[in-house]
């Protein structure tokens, strides 16, 4: 199985990050009040950051690392290469567009 490390910017202007084998499916959970806790009192605005092929180990320490970064650091990471946000909406259009604001 291929899981999947995402940010989604927050209403609230935060970003929250976690990982998922289905992205498109966690995002509409969060959305509904289904997914984590943090999005009691916030609501997910849009996915703003996909990294895809790890397995669950490669994927929770990816998200851990990336939970330890800076606000600045993770903007960067938003902007970067390693950033496969577009490739994920290719893969998974129109479902997708929907996430991304």
């Amino acid at each position: 199985m291929i899981w999947s490390v995402y940010i989604i910017l927050c209403t609230d202007n935060t970003l929250y990050t976690g990982i998922s084998l289905d992205v498109s499916r966690r995002f509409k959970q969060h959305e509904t009040g289904q997914g984590a806790k943090y999005f009691r009192g916030r609501q997910p605005k849009q996915l703003v950051f996909v990294e895809s092929g790890h397995n669950r180990s490669s994927a929770t320490k990816r998200e851990i690392n990336l939970k330890k970064l800076s606000r600045l650091e993770k903007e960067k990471l938003i902007e970067s290469d390693s950033n496969k946000l577009t490739e994920f909406l290719n893969e998974n259009s129109p479902s997708a567009q929907s996430i991304t604001g």
